[in-house]
């Protein structure tokens, strides 16, 4: 058996696979180049290039290609060989720093929000030397950039990396007024990745799942996640067999993969990733997705990544755990022993709260999406208002300083568990919230809104953004400043006067919490289509473009491809849901009803007098619940067909939210019920019961 330490990365055109193959001043220059990001010289990009294709070689590749990220959500490749003709019907194998530094793509049929015509179809990938080139499926995959052929990004990895440099320059300003000497500061984002599994046979069996990634039908299972037993519980040998099949694919791809367990609800499970620079993190959980999805396959299982795939249970979220880390190796977010007198954290972190505060309608419709939309306040997830965790001890260090009295410093006190033999530890000072949206988490923030299909580019632009703003201004404010430390204490201070009401430590479930909220003034932006507007706010595109993050166009294009993208999606669960209904749940019911009804007839032919109540009562309530439905079909086809007519793309997502989703909502009332009542060898696919028990039996699969 092998040792992961020696096929971890093996796949990797890492660190030690360059400075291993590459010329020693290669290597020297390359690492300058990424450092300083400089353009890439070709005679240097020439020899990677071909080092590059020998190693790719050596582990099977005959292919290359330009992996990007383009706005669909998903990753793209077009595959070139590496194959090159020669006379006398010979051929090479060849790869240029050309090749490797920039391909070109047909940008025509990517989303673009209005930024391209579909006639003007020219788009370029330009390779990202930060984050490693590796080997999939016999190809080598060069993580790249996506732009049109007018300069603005197609892509989720430009926006990020302009983030990541925006973010890295604010910091610096700070940490270079407190005197320090470090060069660079990255945000880290350590991503833990929440799925289902089910057989995948039975997923082929129901046209919801195949086509929107989530049930749109399904009564209450006997046994859900009531007895809280799935969670940390002992993993099935079948699902056992997948994760650790997973562990090895993604090790070889050099991600890190760390934690692995059962979640609350039946067949849920988690991944967790060892945190990494935001750009890798992104592309590693891109990855990880992918692989997830092949590896289920070979177990004869398929994995959902869709936020809300069963009703009645959790659904599934993606915790981004994020950080900044210096060059010289310390976490920015870090508070020491003493939190109270690290006035560097305590800026950086008062600089969080201003970010944050400010910035709450980012926050949200970062994570907004017609999945999420299922899962987000359902006391699986957070809700919808925005607000920090920060726990007892900060909370009261900053109430302190707002109020300029002594902090009384805890004494670290010992964990009374009341048996001799087990170890003593101190005591944590304060406890975990798992309710709360954003919350500190000792040494980083765990942004906990996250929906499980979402790429976390998204997300981090976003925070990288509005925290990049933030110090900005206090960067500004302490140049001018004619003593700094006076000033330093003036702006803590105000950012905790001015901030604090996005502090709450409570239960953010509670309907106790949605009266103070409101009360305090915050955002409510329960779905979607009430969210995405706010990407458009001059505001919003005034910061974006100051820090050249996106631009004007570029922030307009993504309000655009986000609202076609969440009507498309709803369009198509209101298609399948009524097709379903009226192809497959209505006949088998009707077919049911005629076999109970075959039923009384003979037993009065056998005996007149025999008793017929059960079936006739049964009957009746099938024949009242068949015409509901085919009245809740009609009218759902209508409101779907209606909604599809509508042009304005905001107008027809809060149509969708506002109209076809109460029909939707009636018609599967309807369905479930009927599920209950009706025999279950006419059921026309497996119920909940069936998929949840479904990953429990052993099955056979090829290698």
């Amino acid at each position: 058996m092998r040792k992961i330490q020696d096929f971890f990365g093996e796949m990797v055109f890492n660190d030690d696979r360059m400075r291993e193959r590459l010329p020693k001043e290669t290597y020297t220059a390359l690492q300058h180049t990424i450092r300083e990001g400089r353009p890439l010289d070709i005679s240097l990009a020439n020899i990677v290039a071909n080092a590059m294709k020998d190693w790719a070689i050596e582990r099977g590749a005959t292919h290359y290609t330009h992996w990007f990220q383009p706005m669909t959500g998903v990753t793209a490749e077009k595959h070139d060989s590496f194959l090159t003709p020669r006379r006398g019907g010979n051929i090479i194998m060849e790869f240029s720093g050309k090749e490797l530094i920039k391909g070109e793509s047909d940008a025509s049929s990517f989303p673009s929000g209005g930024l391209r015509a579909t006639f003007e179809a020219r788009g370029y990938t330009a390779w990202d030397p930060t984050s490693y080139a590796f080997v999939k499926n016999d190809v080598l995959c060069i993580p790249t950039a996506f732009w049109s052929y007018s300069g603005e990004s197609l892509d989720k990895k430009t926006p990020l990396l302009r983030s990541i440099e925006a973010l890295n320059t604010q910091a610096l300003r700070i940490l270079h007024l407190f005197g320090g000497n470090e060069s660079r500061v990255t945000p880290t984002v350590g991503p833990e990745q929440e799925y289902f599994l089910i057989d995948r046979s039975m997923f082929q069996k129901r046209k919801d799942l195949l086509f929107t990634g989530r049930t749109l039908f399904g009564a209450a299972p006997v046994k859900g996640q009531e007895l809280d037993d799935h969670y940390y519980g002992a993993i099935k040998p079948r699902v056992s067999a997948f994760m650790k099949d997973l562990d090895e694919e993604l090790w070889k791809l050099g991600i890190s993969a760390k934690t692995r367990h059962n979640e609350v609800a039946p067949c849920q499970h988690e991944l967790a990733i060892v945190f990494t620079d935001a750009n890798k993190a992104a592309d590693h959980n891109q990855l990880t997705m992918e692989t997830m999805r092949k590896v289920a396959i070979r177990h004869g299982l398929t994995c959902l990544l869709h936020e809300k795939p069963f009703a009645y249970v959790n659904g599934s979220g993606k915790h981004n755990n994020w950080s900044l880390t210096t060059d010289t190796g310390v976490n920015l977010f870090d508070p020491g022993n003493s939190p109270s007198e690290n006035v560097q954290f305590l800026l950086f972190l008062t600089a969080v709260m201003k970010a944050v505060d400010e910035n709450q309608d980012l926050i949200r419709l970062s994570v907004a999406s017609a999945g999420n939309d299922h899962r987000l306040g359902c006391n699986e997830a957070p809700p919808a208002v925005i607000s920090i965790f920060l726990g007892d001890e900060l909370t009261e260090i900053l109430e302190s300083i707002e109020t300029d009295s002594t902090y009384d410093r805890r004494n670290k006190e010992e964990m009374e568990i009341g048996v001799g033999v087990l170890p003593h530890f101190p005591k944590d000072t304060t406890d975990r919230n798992r309710t709360s949206p954003f919350a500190f988490t000792g040494n980083k923030f765990e942004f906990r809104m996250l929906g499980s299909s979402l790429s976390i580019s998204g997300p981090n632009v976003i925070l990288n953004t509005i925290l990049a703003e933030a110090l900005r201004q206090i960067a500004d404010e302490l140049d001018s400043a004619s003593d700094f430390r006076s000033a330093l204490t003036e702006i803590i201070k105000r950012n905790i006067k001015e901030h604090k009401r996005i502090i709450f430590n409570g239960d953010s479930y509670s309907d106790e919490w949605k009266e103070i909220a409101a009360a305090r003034g915050l955002l409510n932006l329960p779905s979607t289509p009430k969210a995405l507007p706010y990407y458009i706010d001059p505001k919003n595109i005034e910061m974006f473009e100051r820090h050249k993050v996106l631009n004007a166009s570029e922030m307009h294009s993504r309000y655009e491809i986000l609202l076609e993208g969440y009507n498309k999606k709803m369009r198509i669960e209101a298609r399948t849901m009524a097709q379903m209904a009226r192809r497959e749940i209505l006949p088998a019911v009707l077919a049911f009803s005629g076999s109970v009804a075959e039923t009384a007839l003979r037993k009065k032919q056998v005996l007149a007098s025999l008793s017929t109540k059960t079936e006739e009562h049964l009957l009746n309530r099938l024949s009242v619940l068949c015409d509901q439905m085919s009245v809740e079909i009609d009218l759902l086809e209508t409101a779907e067909e209606k909604c599809a007519a509508i042009s304005n793309q905001e107008v027809q997502a809060n149509e969708w939210d506002d109209v076809v989703r109460l029909h939707m909502e009636k018609l599967r009332r309807i369905a479930d019920t009927l599920e209950t009542l009706t025999d279950a060898k006419y059921w026309p696919f497996p119920t909940y019961s069936e998929l949840f028990t479904s990953t429990r039996f052993e099955l056979k699969y090829q290698q």
